[in-house]
């Protein structure tokens, strides 16, 4: 068994080998915290969080650090538009992040450091700079010297002279242009630190090059993001941490976005779709599988009609796992093992949708069993269903969905009974076979959303798809 990664840094998908044998570490970039989280801001949460989920399948002890930027300097141009403490907007939007993770079934990190309560590290770590000259002091603000670090921009792949690097508004004195701000001069009305070289405030590279090294050491397994993160996040992350002297990551991971019209989701473009408004309308679970079952490397183009499609692809899992449930008596507890096919995907490079195409095919096989009577061929394959649902954090009878479940079965029971009059209506017709009025019955509760399906021990319905 090994598991594979497209490793960003090194152009091509390599196998995984840890730094300490049984052990991983990873270290995701977190929430930027200036406003309530969208969909495309959960879904890297997501994807790492199934990546932890095979890691730990896999035997692995996981150590996972995701962090929150709780000051940039979009949150104190918040801060300033709405005449509130900065640090009351970050904290408010923390909670909405955690939330939303939450909601869509994401574990815990095993650390959630904020930058703002990791200050010493980051002067410790511009004083080591300064003294190897990579980092010098310009009129209170420090800045990362890129010509004094040869491999600057292998992440990336760019050429140095042909860089534009993005500057902030007060970065005065830079030797180089290309130079970037580790540390920033304090400006009137705006929360600062003390410091060697002046008060001021982090800037946003230095902070995660920081709390990496304070929660995973000189060197960890990988580091995580998405994918514009690349430059100049990444790119100046690793700049500093290895002229600091870390190894840093072993493996870069990133994942794609989520887009709308074919352009990234950001709240910049107005076209952000909010995690707390969509599950008002969508179950979470279904939320999950529509943003978890891609590839984490491939774009979701945003669509209303693509996610009723990952609702009924669902709705057809949940489904079976029901009438095994019903047949059975019972919930089968998950199997021991997910199939072999399974683990190959998710071994390649994390190959969620190989993976939930021998999910689908496993139901189709239950389906064909329950058909043919055989409550043990059926019962099996709804073990291995929980089993592979487990690992993708999908699996309805988890304890983490129960409340959902529970919501859900209230209504369904609600929905049941007056479905049911009206099947003993359409029955009475049969009958007496009076088939025109059992069928347009059943064409009525169609046209409603349901399925009507005939069985030996009765008809049973679905709600088809939206």
């Amino acid at each position: 068994m090994t598991i594979r990664l497209y490793d960003t840094s090194a152009r091509q998908i390599r196998d995984f080998a840890p730094l300490t044998p049984g052990c991983v570490s990873i270290y995701l970039c977190g929430a930027t915290v200036q406003s309530a989280p969208h969909i495309g801001h959960i879904r890297s949460g997501l994807n790492f969080d199934i990546l932890r989920r095979w890691f730990a399948y896999r035997g692995y002890d996981v150590t996972f650090i995701r962090n929150v930027t709780d000051i940039d300097d979009k949150i104190i141009k918040k801060s300033a538009e709405q005449d509130r403490p900065w640090w009351s907007i970050g904290y408010e939007n923390e909670r909405a992040f955690n939330d939303g993770y939450g909601a869509l079934g994401c574990l815990p990190p095993t650390y959630e450091p904020r930058a703002t309560g990791h200050v010493p590290e980051m002067i410790e770590m511009m004083r080591g700079l300064i003294e190897r000259g990579h980092a010098y002091e310009a009129d209170g603000n420090v800045y990362f010297d890129v010509r004094s670090f040869p491999e600057y921009l292998e992440l990336s792949n760019q050429d140095l002279d042909e860089l534009r690097q993005p500057s902030g508004e007060g970065e005065t004195g830079k030797r180089d242009p290309r130079d970037f701000a580790m540390w920033k001069a304090a400006k009137p009305g705006e929360p600062n630190w003390e410091t060697p070289w002046g008060r001021g405030r982090p800037g946003w590279h230095l902070e995660c090059s920081a709390m990496a090294h304070k929660y995973l050491g000189s060197a960890f397994d990988i580091h995580g993001g998405g994918l514009d993160l690349v430059f100049p996040h990444h790119e100046n992350e690793i700049a500093q941490a290895k002229a600091y002297g870390d190894d840093f990551a072993t493996y870069w991971v990133h994942n794609a976005w989520v887009t709308m019209a074919g352009e990234k989701m950001s709240k910049s473009l107005g076209n952000s779709v909010l995690v707390s408004e969509m599950v008002k309308h969508w179950r979470p679970i279904v939320l999950r599988y529509y943003l978890g079952t891609p590839h984490y490397r491939s774009m979701i183009e945003y669509s209303e009609e693509a996610l009723r499609e990952a609702e009924s692809a669902f709705a057809r899992i949940e489904g079976f796992m029901q009438r095994v449930a019903e047949k059975a008596g019972e919930t089968p507890a998950p199997a021991a093992e997910v199939p072999p096919a399974f683990a190959e995907a998710m071994d390649d490079d994390l190959g969620v949708p190989q993976a939930l195409a021998v999910i689908h095919t496993t139901v189709r096989q239950g389906n064909s069993a329950l058909a043919a009577d055989d409550k043990e061929a059926a019962v099996a394959r709804l073990a291995e269903v929980r089993a592979m649902l487990g690992v993708l954090g999908l699996d309805p009878y988890d304890p983490h969905w129960a409340g959902e479940a529970d919501r859900g079965e209230d209504l369904h029971g609600a929905v049941d009974t007056l479905v049911r009059l009206v099947l003993d209506q359409r029955e009475a017709a049969r009958s007496r076979k009076d088939w025109a009025t059992a069928d347009a019955i059943r064409d009525q509760l169609q046209q409603s959303g349901l399925v009507i399906e005939d069985s030996p021990t009765g008809p049973r319905w679905t709600l088809g798809p939206r």
